[in-house]
């Protein structure tokens, strides 16, 4: 089987690895062009990309995928399968090209957690359990008939990093396997929609995060923020805002919280409490959400003790709702 591979980031790299691994034949890969990134703005290669090049593989970066010239050059592979991890969505006349199809590894337990950011958003749901899914591409995201699926359990203390890093792992097996059962002619691919009918499920959407997604709701449950907490964490990261007594507004970064109980009942809600040295919790209704590990803006990530240390943090300081 000839392979086209589509992907950009580390989770796709795996993956790509995983199959050139198995001795498939990749004819090229199509990531993102590269892009400025760091404070120097030096131009940053994809992890995608980096894999393909330590392989001698070809590498193709449109700007478009539409461009007629791209799409011709793909055609001229004459590839079997278009494997697609972590990439945009595909135009029609592109995922429809190959006579074997165009296949998607997804982090969820489609139709469970369709949109691009279904690790977030499983964790910050509470979920026990998410997974992978292959599937057949068509014209809607994420909706294509299922070939494969694997289950991962959620610890409760489980990150959206941790999580990421066992599906990633988990996935190379999985791809492997679905390019395996399409090659031998074995797909008994199950539709979407008969599973959301006969379960009569209730879908739960995992869209992209912008950072105004990241601020903490300080209203509600403790458990709900711990949730939220983790599942941003280590990226993009919850936000939770902080003012001292002349104003000065403090954005930090928050990557551990943990669970507390309520040190007095007659504290204010969403008040702080702190000893200025080795503490510094958030009152809620129903419990106090106590910080572990943040970062303030233009310095290293640092657990609590040593931030406040360094920014004396006091009891007429306020949360900003």
């Amino acid at each position: 089987m000839r392979i086209v591979y589509f992907g950009t980031p580390e989770f796709a790299a795996s993956q790509l690895e995983a199959i050139l691994a198995a001795g498939y034949d990749v004819a090229t890969v199509i990531t993102t062009p590269d892009r400025p990134a760091g404070r120097g703005k030096q131009m940053h290669a994809s992890e995608v990309k980096e894999c393909a090049l330590k392989h001698g593989l070809p590498v193709l970066q449109p700007e478009k995928l539409k461009d007629e010239a791209f799409v011709e050059q793909l055609r001229s592979y004459n590839a079997d399968l278009f494997v697609v991890v972590a990439f945009r969505m595909l135009p029609e006349v592109i995922w429809s090209m190959p006579p074997k199809g165009t296949i998607n590894l997804h982090a969820s337990l489609l139709p469970q957690y369709r949109g691009a950011a279904p690790i977030n958003h499983a964790i910050i749901n509470g979920e026990k359990e998410t997974g992978l899914t292959t599937f057949i591409l068509d014209k809607e995201i994420d909706t294509g008939a299922m070939i494969m699926q694997e289950k991962v359990a959620i610890n409760e203390k489980m990150t959206a990093g941790e999580l990421h890093d066992a599906l990633m792992h988990l996935g190379n097996d999985v791809i492997v396997r679905t390019i395996k059962t399409i090659e031998e002619g074995k797909v008994q691919a199950q539709s979407q929609t008969s599973v959301i009918e006969k379960e009569n499920m209730v879908l739960k959407p995992a869209p992209k995060i912008f950072k105004e997604d990241c601020y903490i709701d300080w209203n509600k449950s403790g458990s709900d923020i711990y949730n939220f907490v983790r599942g941003l964490s280590p990226y993009p990261a919850a936000h939770a805002k902080i003012k001292n007594p002349q104003g000065e507004i403090l954005d930090l970064k928050v990557y551990e919280v943990d669970l507390a109980l309520k040190s007095c009942e007659n504290d204010m809600v969403n008040s702080l409490k702190t000893d200025g040295k080795s503490y510094l919790e958030v009152v809620l209704k129903d419990s106090n959400i106590k910080f572990l590990q943040i970062q303030q803006p233009g310095k290293k990530a640092m657990p609590i003790a040593e931030f406040l240390r360094g920014t004396r943090v006091s009891e007429d300081w306020t949360l900003v709702l």
